[in-house]
């Protein structure tokens, strides 16, 4: 069984990554031609916006994996019965669940490499991605890691750790200097928020150094007519889909905390979590097809019935999140009803197979 283990899981897995080729490759062009209207803006040049562009990819790949692995497992299924290869498996007394449960072993291995792609590669390339985009189009911001960006305004270099959308802050760190580029003012805030009007600094330190003495005051809050520039947010905002699931159930605690609006943090979460289980579900969806009418279908008939299927299940998953947020649902089931919907009705197709 081994063997018919690890056969299936190559011909899974490798229908999967030729379609993630394709469909990546598609996704490169077409944000390669959107980059373009930038290109020549400062010195934001052809090789700046295609390596944006690659940097950019594996956000697109993660967003498409489910499709991916549907449209993929149906290819390489499809051929299978196509070849009486899982016609001649069920002559020689291998059960349906059994080669459902060898499909579901490929599918494992690609929910963790959907995983690590979403965790790990996902927020570190958007960062690098947007870092340098931010210096070609010389948007005076320098990204660093986790997140964090330095910014500088005149004789004031300003440290944030993070920015969220809504213009809240993580910490920051603001170091003022004079014209002789003497240290004057250090100024530390647990947090920042832009009021409309006034950026209002939380938990504020302050230490002087413009007297003969060194000072420091605290402040529970302090009102600052200019911090940063507004228009820098559509650059260095961390959105929660770019987020790794660690970084979301921290901030979401911090919001929860502070009493602040958590919703979009904590369905962000979940579809982190369940977003590696899709592929699962993805899994499911094609086998009753493939075992049942869809075994005499051709190559573009299973394309066509997967981007279908696929299409459908965006949908659906995107209706409900959306629903969710409208109707305050619990973000664990805005996020995994899709997901269980379609698993419970892909396991009821599959009972039905003889």
């Amino acid at each position: 069984m081994k063997i018919l283990d690890r056969y299936i899981a190559r011909t899974i897995i490798g229908g999967t990554l030729m379609v993630l080729l394709v469909l990546g490759s598609l996704f490169v062009f077409v944000d390669f031609v959107s980059e373009l209207n930038d290109v020549g803006k400062a010195h934001y040049g052809v090789f700046e916006a295609g390596i944006f562009v690659l940097l950019s990819l594996p956000k697109r790949l993660y967003e498409i994996f489910p499709t991916a692995v549907l449209i993929g497992s149906l290819l390489s299924l499809g051929a299978l019965a196509g070849n009486s290869e899982l016609t001649v498996m069920r002559a020689a007394g291998i059960s349906i669940m059994r080669i459902v449960f060898s499909v579901m072993k490929a599918g494992f291995i690609l929910l963790i490499i959907v995983a690590l792609i979403g965790e790990f590669i996902v927020p570190m390339s958007e960062r690098q991605a947007q870092s340098i985009r931010a210096k070609e189009l010389q948007q005076n911001i320098t990204l660093g890691g986790e997140g964090a960006f330095w910014a500088r305004d005149d004789q004031r270099f300003i440290y944030v750790s993070h920015v969220y959308p809504g213009m809240n802050l993580g910490k920051v760190k603001v170091y003022e200097f004079d014209a002789s580029n003497e240290l004057q003012l250090i100024t530390h805030a647990r947090s920042a928020r832009y009021t409309g009007k006034k950026w209002q600094l939380e938990n504020v330190l302050q230490t002087d150094f413009r007297g003969e003495r060194i000072t420091s005051n605290h402040a529970g809050f302090v009102l600052w007519d200019k911090l940063l520039n507004p228009d820098l947010f559509d650059v260095v905002s961390v959105y929660p889909e770019n987020m790794s699931a660690i970084d979301l159930y921290q901030y979401s605690n911090y919001l929860k905390d502070n009493d602040l609006e958590s919703s979009n943090y904590d369905l962000a979460f979940w579809i982190k979590i369940f977003t590696p289980l899709s592929s699962l579900v993805m899994l499911l969806i094609a086998l009753p097809f493939v075992f049942g009418s869809q075994r005499s279908a051709g190559t573009g008939n299973r394309v066509l019935f997967g981007l279908l299927l696929g299409i459908g299940f965006f949908l659906l998953n995107r209706t409900m999140n959306h629903l969710g947020q409208v109707y305050h649902f619990y973000p664990f089931f805005s996020a995994s009803a899709p997901v269980i919907m379609v698993a419970l009705a892909s396991f009821y197709a599959l009972r039905r197979v003889k």
